[in-house]
């Protein structure tokens, strides 16, 4: 028998900074909240409950959690060819694109997703790259992780290579609705603590950022809670960049470590739309008042009175 999903749905609370009328319907935006299941088929099967009943609620992206169809291996220095077993896969092909794009086609919703992609090179290392499917099968989106943690039981470096920072490291992908679309970023998890990224893309006109996630306990303080200032730090920067942020995080026990969930939706103001439990399955559906973007920026011009000029130590 499957495990319950709740589902949590919200509506956009009035934009206290507006003063003349909205110029866009609401999108309506879900993710997904899970546990990985051992085995392939039945974890398949619970993503895939998930994304129906955002798709059922009318979603028109919906988003899901960091390496979305494995565990998350990180968890030992050992690299790929140790005891984390993990094996990096194509991105055309391959069973998480594959799977994303079985989702859109049979939901009509674009599906967010997050793998371990091969790339060339002696090292072994692969990309943790974030990828966005279209309903009529396109790759519309692929963005690599660009800041990769090197700490106890999240040894990403023996795994990954960080994504490249030339060419555009902040790709912004706008994405089609029934009345409209929207801007997005898809940055992945630890780049969520970088106040430089989120500005980056808020200046190149995403307004909503998506982070697929895999946080949760640190092995070497086990006595410390960091959901708290998880939580904080990306609301913060959503407030100082008026964009919605997206945290998609996992729940469960893989040794080491326990998942925190808590995955939640927040608008440019700072409140937090919906939020879900730190140990439960759940889907959460919520509608994004796009414009609040405009009414924060118009009241708190932040990126008109920006000081690049002043700003050289900070790439020093």
């Amino acid at each position: 028998m499957s495990e319950p999903i709740e589902l949590l749905t919200a509506s956009p609370p009035p934009s206290p900074a507006r003063t003349r009328p909205a110029e866009r319907p609401p999108l309506r935006l879900g993710l997904v909240q899970h546990r990985w299941h051992p085995d392939p088929d039945e974890h398949e099967a619970a993503l895939a409950e998930g994304i129906g009943i955002a798709a059922r609620e009318g979603a028109t992206i919906v988003c899901l959690q960091e390496l979305t169809l494995s565990r998350y291996f990180a968890t030992t220095p050992d690299g790929p060819g140790g005891a984390g077993g993990a094996v990096p896969e194509d991105l055309e092909g391959g069973r998480t694109v594959g799977f994303a794009r079985q989702m859109a086609a049979s939901t009509g919703a674009f599906v967010h997703a997050s793998l371990y992609e091969r790339a060339d090179g002696d090292d072994g290392l692969g990309y943790n790259t974030a990828i966005v499917v279209a309903p009529d099968g396109r790759l519309v989106s692929r963005t690599r992780k660009l800041h990769i943690p090197v700490t106890a039981g999240y040894y990403e470096d023996r795994y990954f290579r960080p994504g490249p920072a030339e060419g555009d490291p902040f790709p912004v992908v706008p994405l089609p609705a029934p009345d409209g679309g929207a801007a997005f970023g898809f940055p992945t998890c630890w780049d969520q603590w970088f106040p430089e990224l989120a500005r980056a893309y808020s200046l190149a006109g995403a307004e909503v950022l998506i982070y697929p996630t895999a946080i949760g306990s640190e092995p070497d303080h086990p006595g410390f809670d960091t959901q708290p200032l998880w939580q904080q730090v990306i609301v913060a920067n959503g407030v100082a960049n008026a964009t919605f942020m997206v945290a998609v995080n996992r729940i469960g026990v893989e040794p080491p470590l326990t998942f925190y969930g808590s995955s939640f939706i927040s608008d440019p103001y700072g409140r937090v739309l919906v939020q879900a439990p730190r140990d439960r399955p759940a889907v959460l559906v919520a509608d994004l008042d796009l414009d609040q973007r405009r009414d924060w920026l118009e009241l708190f011009p932040f990126l008109r009175t920006r000081r690049p000029d002043a700003y050289g130590t900070l790439t020093r």
